[in-house]
C-alpha cells in the first residue's frame, strides 16, 4: 500500500519504519524540519531500541521517505495514518488542536484528489471526538461525505516506549473503529499478517479501549504501590506479596506493571487519566477510584522526597531521569519531578542517565532538555562515575541492566544512603553495608 503518516513522533516513526519494512511504501509528514532531515538521513530522531536500524534500512530500500510537504504526500496515499499529539491541558482536558489542524490540512489535500484515501487516527482521543470534530472538518474542508468520498478509521495503538518494535509485531490485539465497512476493509489490510484477534467496531467502542487500557495500568501501579507501602509497614515482603497474588490469572489480572516501585510517569498514563476524568466530570459522572489514582500516585514522589529530608543529607546523586528504561522521553517523568523538587528545596543533585545523556547529543528530546528543563539539564553528567563520587545519598530512580547494577555497588561508599525506586538485585543490596531504604519494601 501507499501509506501517508502525519506525525514523526513515537508512534508515527514506529509505524512508519514497521509498515515500510512490510513492504509498503510510507511517507512521513512532519512540520519539524529535524524529524524530517533526520528520517532522510536514515536515523531515528527518537531513542527506541532497534528503530535506527529499521529506518535506516526502509530509507536505503527506497521505502521510507520524509517530508514537510503534506500535499504531495495525500496525493500519493491510499491510506494516511494520523499520529500527531494529544496532550492535556492545564485544566486536564484533552488538547485536540493539532489533530484539528493535521485534519483540516489532510481535508484540504483530499478537496483537490480524485481517488479514495481513508484517513484512520491513531492519536489518542476521548469518545465522541473523531464524530463530532474530526469527521465534520474532513468533510468541510473537503468537500466530500465520509464513507463516499473518503474513508475514516480510529486505530488506538498499544505501543510502549523502550518495547515498541515487538509491540507492534506482536500486539495484545488489533482494534479497528470504522465509519463503515469499506473503511474498515482498507485498513484491515494492514494488520492481515498478524497473529493477534482484529476487533472491527464503533468509533466510539475503539477511542474508549485506550482509554480503558491506560486507566487500568495506571491503577495497577498505584495499587501495587500502596499494597506495597501497608506491606512495608507491617515488615512483609511485597513483592512476596504480589509473585503470589499474580498467580491467579483467572481473577487476579496479568502480572505486568503489579510491582510495588516509584511513581508512573510518561505520555499516556497521566494525560489518557486526566482526559478521562475530566469528561466524567463535566456529565457528572462520580469516579472515585480513578480520581484517587493521580493524588496517590504522587504520595511515592512525596515519599522519595520526605526519606531525604528525614535523613538530612544535602548531597544528592539521582541515578535515571526518564520515566523508564530504553527510552529518553522525560515527559511527566516522576524522576524529573523528584529532582525539581530536591533542588526547590536546597539539595545539590547532580543526575546521570544514559538514554537521556545520548539524546542531548543527538535526539529529538534535546530540544525538549534545552527549553523545559535547562536547569535539570545542567545537573546530567555524562558518567555514573560522577554522579556518585560526591554524594552523600544516592537515589535509583530507574531499572538498571545487571552490568550497572554491579557497577553502582561496586562504587558506593558505606557511609552513602542508598535509596531504591526500582527494586535492585537483592544479592548486591545484601552486599552493600552501608544504609539502604526501598520506596516500598
Amino acid at each position: 500500500m501507499e501509506i501517508a503518516i502525519f506525525g514523526l513522533g513515537y508512534v508515527g516513526c514506529v509505524s512508519a519504519a514497521c509498515l515500510a519494512r512490510d513492504g509498503h511504501h510510507v511517507i512521513g509528514v512532519d512540520i519539524n524540519p529535524l524529524k524530517v532531515e533526520s528520517i532522510r538521513a536514515g536515523r531515528s530522531p527518537i531513542i527506541e531500541p532497534g528503530l535506527d536500524a529499521l529506518i535506516a534500512d526502509g530509507v536505503a530500500d527506497g521505502r521510507l521517505v520524509a517530508t514537510a510537504d503534506g500535499e504531495a504526500a495525500v496525493e500519493r496515499a491510499e491510506l494516511v495514518l494520523v499520529c500527531v499529539g494529544t496532550p492535556s491541558r492545564p485544566n486536564g482536558s484533552l488538547e485536540l488542536a493539532y489533530v484539528e489542524r493535521v485534519c483540516r490540512d489532510i481535508g484540504r489535500h483530499l478537496a483537490r484528489k480524485r481517488s479514495y484515501t481513508t484517513v484512520a487516527v491513531r492519536s489518542t482521543m476521548l469518545p465522541g471526538s473523531a464524530q463530532e470534530r474530526l469527521i465534520p472538518i474532513l468533510e468541510a474542508e473537503s468537500g466530500r461525505r465520509a464513507g463516499e468520498g473518503f474513508g475514516f478509521c480510529v486505530n488506538p495503538e498499544f505501543l510502549r516506549e523502550g518495547t515498541a518494535l515487538a509491540d507492534f509485531d506482536h500486539p495484545p490485539y488489533t482494534v479497528i473503529g470504522q465509519f463503515d465497512e469499506r473503511s474498515g476493509d482498507s485498513l484491515a489490510r494492514l494488520y492481515a499478517h498478524l497473529d493477534a484477534p482484529l476487533y472491527r467496531v464503533p468509533l466510539g467502542v475503539a477511542e474508549m479501549v485506550k482509554y480503558t487500557s491506560n486507566a487500568f495500568h495506571a491503577l495497577k501501579v498505584v495499587f501495587a504501590n500502596e499494597i506495597g507501602n501497608i506491606c512495608q509497614m507491617y515488615g512483609v515482603d511485597s513483592h512476596q506479596v504480589m509473585e503470589i497474588f499474580v498467580q491467579d490469572d483467572r481473577l487476579n489480572i496479568a502480572p505486568t506493571y503489579l510491582k510495588p516501585g516509584f511513581a508512573f510517569g510518561g505520555s499516556c498514563l497521566g494525560k489518557d487519566l486526566r482526559a478521562l476524568l475530566y469528561a466524567a466530570r463535566q456529565r457528572d459522572v462520580s469516579a472515585p477510584v480513578l480520581e484517587s489514582i493521580l493524588p496517590s500516585n504522587r504520595l511515592q514522589i512525596e515519599k522519595a522526597v520526605a526519606l531525604l529530608l528525614r535523613d538530612g543529607r544535602r548531597r544528592v546523586g539521582v541515578i535515571g531521569l526518564s520515566f523508564k528504561p530504553s527510552t529518553d522521553d522525560l515527559r511527566e517523568s516522576p524522576a524529573v519531578e523528584l529532582v525539581e523538587r530536591l533542588i526547590g528545596k536546597g539539595f545539590e543533585v547532580l543526575v546521570y542517565d544514559r538514554e537521556v545523556s545520548l539524546a542531548r547529543l543527538h535526539g529529538s528530546n534535546r530540544e525538549y532538555i534545552e527549553r523545559v528543563l535547562p536547569h535539570i539539564g545542567s545537573l546530567i553528567r555524562p558518567t555514573m562515575d560522577e554522579v556518585i563520587a560526591p554524594a552523600e545519598a544516592v537515589v535509583v530512580a530507574k531499572h538498571l541492566a545487571p552490568e550497572e547494577q554491579e557497577h553502582l555497588f561496586a562504587r558506593l561508599r558505606e557511609e552513602q544512603m542508598l535509596i531504591d525506586l526500582v527494586r535492585l538485585d537483592g544479592q548486591l543490596v545484601r552486599r552493600f553495608a552501608g544504609r539502604y531504604h526501598g520506596i516500598a519494601w
